[in-house]
């Protein structure tokens, strides 16, 4: 933060009392910790049986609120009434339960301290080397269809997330679990030391911090949403403050290259999607295969028939549909044979047999398939063939929802790009025919198809197509003209009566002549270029159709 005079403030040197050489953490008196009581307050109820009596069962005396200690109770277990215990009772249908200072007090006190120490002796106040708080499920029950705004506030939990800062705050002395998951590693913890560890201490502490911080930012993404009931409706649909929590799944090998260093994070959310997939075979993926793959799923699933992509440097370079997931494959592979080597590919029906035997031809590897399954004979045979065995990433997603991010955040220098998602289904009765020549019912489909191509490619983007397949795919160039080359050039003799689609306007009737002399029948883009009718008449010398959508689909 700069003052208004746009320099630094001065750091200041905290000179509170309580700040001795004693509170460090390097001060190795506190490293293990006896646990001698906790408080469990949890709305999860997961293991918590099994695990209360695994610390009964080594002295640790228990404290706990409501519904818990009803838990607990009813299992046999000997539990302290924390109300009992404060003097003080819950209230306001359990909204106040632990806010006491006899509770905060317990966590907060650091043992090295005389003087805190003996504060809590003076107020009678115990202890509490362990606080076990899983948050109530706010998450969860804004989730459900129909959730009204009352249900969704009394949801917010107070005194759960006080309890889980508290005992963070003071790890040197206090464990806070915050997850059921984490159960079996702090007995496993005990069971070294007979005490808490610091480091474990200061690992499940980091932990709190995560699951506070992500809770803070559910509800106030909550709050934001236009659609709460007592909020006034926001006219654009970006938050005046964006945060986002990230779970590490995976540490890489290395980024693009060797020499950068790569991590996999999941951002939360259901459905299928590669981050959840199930990998059935295959060595460890790398960040590019990661990257390709999630540009195949992006692709497959924005298609109804049976279809298959090839995805090479986040490119399709062979994309198909067609009635058969076998014929879609074969189809998709011949789209461009030479940069099929080496590629990743994506399905949107299940793989089978038929499909990966078109697959395994003499010459061709390939690195991943991401598909809603595979049959265990198309398994066996992509696992088998000398060449790729055990190398050949098998991603296995399950049910194929037509799920898509709603956005789309690149990170720019300094700052962070924030779009909607390009997610605008195609409607062919919003497209114009605007030459001599019409495009006839039979070229409709097949225009349709290059169109939903070539907005999955890198722009400057070019996608030559017959058959419902790509023939030749032009992308990222900086030149139209290039990326019409490159695409004329891959589809060969396939362009004689093919289409060709360009995810933006032709500036000038230059390609148009190119396309004309290769063979192609029809041309499909949005218009709206100073030189349209220089373009339009380019085609009308031809006898080309051309089709003005009136949409682009840059893709940078």
């Amino acid at each position: 933060m700069f003052t208004a005079l746009g320099g630094r403030p001065k750091r200041r040197t905290p000179q509170r009392a309580d700040m001795t050489a004693s509170a460090t953490e390097e001060d190795t008196t506190s490293n293990c910790v006896a646990l001698t009581r906790a408080i469990i307050s949890v709305s999860d109820k997961t293991g918590l049986t099994e695990f209360a009596q695994a610390l009964t069962e080594r002295g640790v005396e228990i404290y706990s609120t409501g519904g818990t200690r009803r838990h607990l109770e009813e299992a046999g277990l000997v539990v302290q009434d924390i109300s009992s215990y404060t003097g003080f009772p819950e209230m306001m249908d359990g909204r106040l339960k632990t806010l006491h200072p006899k509770v905060f007090g317990g966590i907060l006190a650091r043992h090295d301290r005389d003087d805190d120490m003996k504060g809590l002796e003076a107020e009678a106040i115990r202890t509490f080397e362990l606080v076990v708080v899983n948050l109530y499920p706010f998450e969860q029950t804004v989730a459900c269809e129909g959730v009204t705004d009352a249900e969704a506030i009394e949801q917010i939990d107070i005194g759960g997330p006080s309890l889980v800062r508290a005992a963070a705050k003071n790890h040197r002395f206090t464990t806070i679990l915050t997850s059921a998951d984490q159960y079996a590693e702090l007995l496993d913890d005990l069971s070294a030391s007979g005490s808490t560890s610091l480091p474990f201490r200061r690992k499940m502490a980091g932990a709190a911090f995560a699951r506070t911080a992500a809770y803070d930012q559910a509800i106030a993404g909550y709050f934001a949403s236009a659609s709460t009931a007592d909020t006034v409706p926001n006219d654009s649909p970006f938050d005046t403050q964006m945060t986002r929590r990230w779970q590490r799944q995976a540490v890489l090998r290395y980024g693009e290259n060797p020499h950068q260093q790569a991590a996999l994070y999941a951002t939360g959310g259901e459905g299928a999607s590669l981050v959840r997939a199930r990998q059935l075979n295959g060595k460890e993926l790398s960040y590019n295969n990661l990257l390709d793959l999630d540009a195949a799923l992006g692709i497959v699933r924005s298609f109804e028939q049976p279809c298959v992509v090839v995805i090479k440097h986040n490119n399709p370079c062979g994309i198909a549909c067609s009635a058969t997931i076998e014929q879609a494959t074969s189809n998709a592979m011949a789209g461009d044979p030479v940069s099929a080597f080496g590629s990743v590919l994506g399905f949107n029906r299940i793989v089978d047999a038929a499909a990966a035997e078109a697959l395994v031809r003499p010459g061709l590897f390939i690195e991943a398939i991401v598909a809603p399954g595979f049959e265990p004979a198309a398994v066996e045979k992509l696992t088998t063939i000398p060449k790729w065995k055990k190398n050949v990433r098998l991603m296995e997603l399950g049910e194929l929802a037509s799920l898509a991010p709603t956005q789309v955040v690149r990170e720019v220098n300094g700052g962070v790009l924030v779009q909607e998602a390009d997610t605008l289904a195609t409607d062919p009765s919003d497209w114009q025919i605007v030459t001599e020549t019409k495009a006839e019912d039979g070229m409709m489909a097949e225009l349709k198809f290059a169109w939903d191509v070539v907005r999955h490619v890198r722009s400057n983007a070019i996608a030559v197509c017959n058959g419902l397949a790509s023939c030749g795919i032009g992308a990222g160039q900086m030149s139209r003209v290039d990326a019409v080359d490159i695409a004329l050039s891959k589809a060969g003799e396939r362009t004689q009566g093919a289409v060709l689609s360009s995810d933006a306007f032709f500036p000038f009737p230059d390609s148009i002549h190119k396309a004309a002399a290769a063979g192609i029948a029809a041309v499909i883009q949005p218009g709206g270029s100073k030189k349209d009718s220089e373009v339009i008449a380019a085609c009308n010398e031809h006898g080309l159709a051309m089709i003005f959508t009136g949409r682009r689909h840059f893709k940078h």
